[in-house]
């Protein structure tokens, strides 16, 4: 039997118990994945956000004016824009580079590109898993319906 084949189990074969700690693990899951796909969408917005910036801010006719630079994300400090050839992009884990306008859009651009691209493979895994907790919802449902006893 290959390793890379997903394992199967009969869930008729389950006991209630084992069906509704199955169940129980699936809502788990869910919640995980989805809390990770609201993530991957606020990464997206702020990247799209940093393309909006750079477009609107590094023109030649905003050179020399007033502009607020963030710190952090309440503490902003003034500053005036002295050279609009070039911008420093935050690349992860605390570096920065200094890239040129078109390039740190192209930057963002991939970043966009890729959020999306995962967000599209973890939807299909949430998906997935909502129809495995559906099957294990039903077949629990059954279970306990036909051990409950019949009144007549």
């Amino acid at each position: 039997m290959s390793s890379d084949q997903p394992k199967t189990v009969d869930l008729t074969a389950l006991s209630a118990q084992q069906l509704a700690d199955v169940k129980s693990q699936l809502e788990q899951e869910l919640e995980h994945l989805s809390q990770s796909f609201q993530k991957l969408r606020a990464a997206q917005a702020k990247f799209k956000e940093c393309i909006g910036t750079v477009e609107k801010t590094f023109k030649p006719e905003n050179k020399g004016k007033s502009i607020l630079v963030p710190l952090t994300s309440s503490l902003y400090v003034p500053g005036v824009i002295e050279d609009v050839e070039a911008v420093m992009v935050d690349i992860g884990t605390g570096y920065y580079v200094e890239k040129k306008p078109k390039d740190a859009i192209a930057f963002y651009e991939n970043k966009v590109s890729t959020l999306q691209k995962n967000l599209v493979d973890l939807e299909a895994i949430v998906n997935g898993k909502m129809g495995n907790l559906r099957m294990v919802e039903e077949v629990l449902r059954q279970k306990v319906m036909s051990s409950a006893p019949n009144v007549a």
